[in-house]
């Protein structure tokens, strides 16, 4: 298995791509929609977060990811480590459609973490961006993706609470309820 012996990098790409699904039918989105992945592939093989990282590991979260938001039409925001201070990775296309800021970094292991630099590599035209605000996320082992959620952020529950060894929180977002106890609440919205 290379680099990480008794990794199972099938049983990681399906348990992405599973949980981002369950994620999904839980979310109100549109196409064009960013959702924002944090992935600390240290976690997932059992280490502690930012110590060795796994191209490995990495690269099966981005097939599982990029498997289910290739079919929606939603764009991947890939949220680097706090290195590069968790600006995100995105399609240079997704950027320009939102009129984004580009920043000047190029992900590598150990600034910016194996999944950024994986889903680098991977994108046709990808850039760094400051910020984005996702209608969804997922955060792998702690890396603390709130700050890229649209606002209410919405802790979901799927069936599935790890990816490898790494916990996994997944959120979805709501507009904000306004108006008080008289208000009529659209809930498509919710």
């Amino acid at each position: 298995m290379g680099e990480n012996a008794g990794l199972h990098i099938g049983e990681i790409r399906q348990q992405v791509s599973e949980a981002l699904r369950r994620l999904l039918e839980q979310t109100a989105w549109r196409k064009g929609d960013f959702v924002v992945i944090g992935c600390s592939s240290s976690e997932i093989i059992g280490q502690q977060i930012g110590s060795v990282g796994s191209l490995e590991a990495a690269q099966a979260v981005y097939d599982g990811v990029m498997e289910v938001l290739g079919e929606k039409g939603l764009y991947l925001a890939a949220q680097c480590c706090e290195h590069l201070n968790r600006a995100l990775v995105v399609e240079r296309e997704a950027a320009d459609y939102w009129r984004l800021d580009e920043v000047n970094a190029v992900p590598q292991m150990h600034a910016g973490g194996s999944f950024g630099t994986v889903t680098y590599q991977n994108m046709n035209s990808p850039v760094l961006v400051e910020e984005v605000r996702a209608v969804a996320g997922m955060d792998i082992g702690g890396t603390l993706i709130g700050m890229h959620l649209r606002p209410v952020a919405v802790p979901v529950r799927v069936g599935i609470d790890h990816i490898g060894e790494a916990i996994l929180i997944l959120a979805r977002s709501r507009a904000r309820f306004v108006g008080g106890e008289r208000a009529v609440y659209n809930d498509a919205l919710k």
